[in-house]
């Protein structure tokens, strides 16, 4: 099908900064981070996966996002549908939320869109913080032991690949059980790290190895620690993992930690 004038994003390179935060606004899944010889920019994957409606306007900390009209591939609403499984299957209702709220008429050139809700899953929303103001846990010997956690979510299925707290991270991808059976856990897994919770047994992995792939990809990620429980469905974890990074095509130190059901390492 040929190009026809519609409306669609238009990014301001010149604007843009590669921040991402447009990429989590948008639940078509339509825009991505490329490397450039002026740093990360924001860039349609493909036309046809942008409804031009603008969820994305808001989002953007330096209006690099306007929409406008022009010569462009129609919008393919069952092509859109099926990325969003592949990617981010937790934002679909999300999606269909935001093309039932719209009725043709569309955020002009100069009228930035509110930032998108998160109307379908509020656990989706990405948010990074730090020590500043947060209280702390207090443990049996009395002793306040803060939490080490400095970002959010931390689901596979729910975290965004473009996430600001995936950029240079020492990212740990850990098994669901693994806080519960190890003591230690913030002080020797979380503290320092970005990382992401998941089970290979009871997910549905089907989306995991694309959605790390490109995470390793745009964050430019330093390092993979994999901790899982001694249990053998817990290894499909590191599979997943290698899998993902031998797709990326990018070469970082990956380790294994294993934790035994008594909360012993391995």
């Amino acid at each position: 099908m040929g190009k026809a004038a519609r409306k669609i994003i238009e990014i301001d390179q010149a604007l843009c900064d590669g921040c991402g935060e447009c990429i989590i606004g948008c639940p078509e899944q339509a825009l991505q981070i490329v490397e450039t010889e002026d740093g990360p920019k924001a860039r349609l994957v493909r036309e046809l996966y942008c409804d031009g409606l603008g969820a994305c306007l808001g989002t953007c900390p330096t209006g690099a996002l306007v929409v406008i009209e022009k010569e462009a591939e129609p919008y393919d609403e069952k092509m859109t549908i099926e990325r969003i499984k592949e990617l981010a299957p937790e934002r679909l209702t999300e999606h269909n939320q935001h093309m039932e709220e719209h009725t043709g008429e569309l955020p002009e050139k100069s009228s930035p869109a509110a930032p998108p809700r998160f109307a379908a899953c509020p656990s989706s929303r990405t948010m990074q913080w730090t020590d500043t103001g947060r209280k702390s846990e207090l443990s049996a010997s009395g002793e306040h032991v803060p939490s080490e956690l400095r970002q959010w979510p931390i689901q596979l299925h729910l975290v965004a690949p473009f996430a600001a707290y995936f950029k240079d991270a020492n990212l740990a991808f850990i098994a669901d059980c693994v806080p519960f059976s190890y003591a230690n856990f913030h002080q020797d897994f979380v503290k320092g790290k970005t990382i992401v919770i998941a089970c290979p047994k009871l997910d549905d992995t089907t989306p995991y190895i694309d959605k790390i792939a490109q995470i390793i990809q745009i964050g430019g990620v330093k390092s993979i620690e994999v901790v899982v429980m001694e249990v053998p469905c817990c290894s499909g974890l590191m599979h997943i993992v290698r899998e993902a990074m031998n797709k990326s095509g990018e070469d970082i130190p990956l380790s294994e930690t294993v934790v035994t059901i008594q909360g012993e390492i391995r």
